[in-house]
């Protein structure tokens, strides 16, 4: 039994040769199936929520001013000789608030006064040689050219009293310009020059806030923009007047912001605010946050529900794709983790970010990056941002 053992090993080694090869073969090609099937591509992905700051109120700071506010100054220029109000002073509408010293301005008046006598003057003297030459002209008693030279003097001497009679009404109403008058009723809200100091025409002398309608100014930030509209009621406390709240209406929003504070300046008139509001006073404006149009829509029909719930969201400027003409978004199903291309409505664009009013429901998961290099209906990994702050802010 030995040497048959012998005999027929190399054939068996053989034949487990070619198997085992076989079977080499065999594993590659389902090693190379395997690898052929596509790995999930890392997208940066976060779940978007509906803004805190445009469904909860914002509270900011405010100063009571006056709805207008104009500089009092003369219109020409002179010494200051009288003031007669001061700061804080209640004036009437056509009240003498200062005087400048009118001898200049008097001297100016008597000589123009004086050149329109001698303008008129000549014009009668003109006006009585042209009788006398038309009256000649007509026996052919002077030549034709000396009527018309008569004519022409006439003519000038009658241009020459309008253009004196017109420098005089200037010289008068230059002289009363000495006297300072204000123009609306209200209250002194500044001094600005002093008894004997010499203004130029157009330099303010008092600072005049209008009486009637009343002012909350406030400087807006733009987290708190969100939250804010013309024709948007508010409640107003004032520090002075503790226990007490007013009612205020946004008149006017700023469209840019100060390039400096990077906030934008919003006025809220008062209603009714009464004697005792001060201007200057330190207010509080409590900002009542409207419900967005868009989520009203949304609700008035099961589509809008479906397509939109609890917005508005704000993701970042870099999220943002189109479909055709229209802006959308990446979202990743939540079932496969497929991308799904959104059609969205972007009620506003920011420096850095948007603001979706529909397409898209609270939590979904929405592509931040890497929007033009995938597709529909691909299959990713959904990775986390890397600052999840920066998405947050």
């Amino acid at each position: 039994m030995r040497p048959q053992f012998h005999r027929h090993g190399p054939r068996a080694r053989r034949a487990a040769l070619a198997f085992t090869l076989a079977g080499a073969v065999a594993l590659a090609a389902c090693s190379k199936k395997e690898a052929a099937a596509p790995t999930p591509r890392p997208v940066v992905v976060a779940a978007v929520h509906a803004d805190g700051v445009a469904q909860q109120a914002a509270s900011l700071p405010g100063e009571v001013q006056a709805r207008y506010s104009t500089p009092l100054s003369f219109r020409v220029a002179g010494k200051i000789v009288e003031r007669r109000v001061r700061l804080g002073d209640t004036v009437k509408n056509g009240e003498i608030v200062a005087r400048l010293d009118p001898a200049d301005q008097r001297k100016n008046a008597a000589s123009a006064q004086a050149q329109l006598a001698a303008a008129e003057h000549a014009l009668v003297y003109a006006k009585q040689q042209l009788d006398r030459d038309q009256a000649q002209a007509k026996e052919n008693l002077i030549a034709p050219a000396q009527l018309e030279q008569t004519t022409n003097a006439y003519a000038s001497a009658a241009a020459q009293r309008d253009q004196a009679a017109q420098q005089a009404a200037l010289s008068k109403d230059q002289l009363q310009y000495t006297t300072l008058v204000a123009d609306h009723a209200g209250v002194i809200t500044a001094e600005q020059a002093d008894t004997g100091q010499n203004v130029s025409a157009g330099q303010a002398v008092y600072n005049l806030a209008w009486s009637g309608d009343v002012d909350v100014v406030v400087d807006v930030p733009e987290s708190a923009l969100a939250a804010l509209s013309v024709g948007q009621t508010a409640k107003v406390t004032l520090a002075a007047l503790p226990g007490r709240t007013f009612s205020a209406r946004v008149r006017e929003l700023s469209p840019a912001a100060d390039p400096q504070s990077r906030t934008y300046r919003a006025r809220l008139t008062l209603v009714e605010p009464g004697p005792d509001v001060r201007l200057g006073m330190t207010a509080d404006i409590a900002l009542a946050a409207p419900a967005p149009a868009s989520a009203a829509a949304s609700a008035s029909s099961p589509a809008g529900n479906a397509a939109n719930q609890g917005g508005p969201f704000t993701i970042p400027a870099t999220a943002l794709f189109h479909d055709g003409t229209q802006p959308a978004v990446w979202v990743v199903r939540a079932t496969d983790n497929a991308l799904e291309l959104r059609r969205v409505t972007v009620t506003r664009y920011n420096e850095r970010t948007i603001v979706i009013g529909q397409g898209l429901k609270d939590g979904e998961r929405v592509v931040l990056q890497g929007v033009h290099t995938v597709s529909a209906g691909e299959k990713v990994h959904p990775v986390a941002p890397l600052h999840p702050e920066d998405f947050a802010s």
